[in-house]
C-alpha cells in the first residue's frame, strides 16, 4: 500500500520559512519523481514544485522561485519543501505526490498523494 505522510506545517508569521516533509512508503521511491502542491480555501489545488527521480531536475511555479527549495533524500525515502519569506496568501493545505516516471523527469501531474499539511501564514 502506498503512502505519503506530510509533516512540517503550522502557523508562521508572514516574512517566515517552512521546512515541509514527506515521508513515502509502499513503492520504489527512486524511481518516482516527486511534487508538492497547494489547495487555499475556495481554490483549485496548485502546482508548487517538483523534483526527479535523482535530483537532477528541479521545477518550480513562477511564484516561489528565488525562495523556494524542493529536495530529496532517496535513502530515507523522504521528500522536502523550504519556503522563505512567506506570504499571508500562501495559507493552505500542502500536498506531495507521486510518479512513477522511467526517465529523469519533473512532471506536473501525478498518481499518487498524500493527506496534506496545513500551512498557515499570519499577517
Amino acid at each position: 500500500q502506498v503512502q505519503l505522510v506530510e509533516s512540517g506545517g503550522g502557523l508562521v508569521q508572514a516574512g517566515g520559512s517552512l521546512r515541509l516533509s514527506c515521508g513515502v512508503s509502499g513503492l520504489t521511491f527512486n524511481m518516482y519523481a516527486m511534487g508538492w502542491f497547494r489547495q487555499a480555501p475556495g481554490k483549485e489545488r496548485e502546482f508548487v514544485a517538483a523534483i526527479s527521480r535523482n535530483s537532477r531536475i528541479t521545477d518550480y511555479t513562477d511564484s516561489v522561485k528565488g525562495r523556494c527549495t524542493i529536495s530529496r533524500d532517496n535513502v530515507k525515502n523522504t521528500v522536502y519543501l523550504q519556503i522563505d519569506s512567506l506570504k499571508p496568501e500562501e495559507t493552505a493545505v500542502y500536498y506531495c505526490a507521486a510518479r512513477y516516471t522511467p526517465g529523469v523527469v519533473a512532471p506536473r501531474d501525478y498518481a499518487y498523494w498524500g493527506q496534506g499539511t496545513q500551512v498557515t501564514v499570519s499577517s
